[in-house]
């Protein structure tokens, strides 16, 4: 009896052992993957491929001009807790080079594996005004095919840092990708009447929306971001827009008020405000969309 009682304490003090050898290699399993990225949609598309392994933050808000972040002490400190940073690339944001970031942070540079357009520009403006996007455009997402390159890679990098859930991040990405062509579908016959339709941006962000949809982008108003056209540029613009029969002015949400009522009141455009950002990707060219579809049926004032 009492060699019995005593091979069962062992028996239980064995599987105690073993719980606090296992325990904490099973919280380390379980706790979240740390994702910060530099805009509100690459935290939507972590945030679709990742799902509930990982907890994203974005240093940028949808309405933010990106390329004049300001990071918050807080954030940073988040920053560098993190794993991986998922980054637009290029030269959109100037302000990710004074964050110093640490050796053990992945970064992801999204831009490698898209599309781009208009590489050509060259590094300085002929009035040697350096140029915001001179590696090429840099609003890249705004072309939804863009997206499936966009999806592939974070899900390529999540799987390198947490391989036991490599099989959910390639179902996240597989039923997001099939819904995404479904949805481009779609937005391409609701904006096929209007193909070949001039229109003039406030700011150079959406050629790759105006290409995917076959718009035509002629002008854009404001030289550089936040840099209003001198008013021989301003005559420049009204002439242009005259000759190309524009009537659609599309303003990003930090564009210039008094600018955009300006060339609105003299040019007989009409204003459409579009996000170039937002935190569901495919609700922001649902919405978009519309708000384009809208603008466009109306009647010339």
């Amino acid at each position: 009896m009492f060699r019995q009682a005593r091979h069962q304490r062992l028996v239980v003090l064995f599987i105690l052992t073993l719980g606090l050898i296992a325990a904490p290699a099973l919280a380390l399993s379980q706790q979240k993957l740390r994702v910060v990225t530099t805009s509100a949609d690459l935290k939507a598309f972590a945030e679709v491929i990742g799902g509930a392994r990982i907890e994203v933050e974005s240093l940028a808000a949808p309405e933010q001009d990106p390329h004049a972040i300001e990071v918050k002490p807080s954030q940073l400190a988040r920053v560098r807790r993190a794993a991986l940073l998922i980054r637009v690339g290029l030269d959109h944001e100037p302000w990710l080079a004074k964050l110093r970031l640490p050796e053990n942070v992945f970064v992801l540079d999204v831009s490698r594996n898209v599309r781009l357009i208009q590489t050509e520009t060259p590094r300085l403006r002929a009035e040697r005004r350096a140029h915001v996007h001179a590696y090429g455009n840099t609003h890249y997402w705004l072309d939804p095919v863009n997206a499936i390159p966009i999806s592939t890679a974070i899900r390529d990098a999540l799987s390198k840092l947490r391989p036991d859930d490599a099989r959910v991040f390639e179902t996240n990405t597989h039923a997001f990708i099939d819904r995404l062509n479904t949805k481009i579908e779609y937005w391409k016959r609701a904006l096929a009447p209007f193909r070949g339709t001039k229109m003039v941006a406030m700011h150079d962000s959406w050629s790759y929306f105006a290409e995917a949809f076959g718009l035509n982008i002629v002008a854009a108003a404001e030289p550089q971001p936040g840099v209003p056209p001198s008013p021989a540029e301003l005559a420049l613009l009204f002439q242009r827009m005259r000759e190309a029969g524009v009537k659609v002015l599309i303003v990003d949400p930090h564009s210039n008020p008094a600018l955009v009522r300006e060339i609105a009141a003299k040019s007989g455009a009409r204003a459409v405000t579009l996000m170039p950002s937002g935190i569901d990707y495919v609700r922001l060219f649902d919405e978009n969309v519309s708000k384009l579809v809208t603008a466009l049926k109306r009647p010339a004032s």
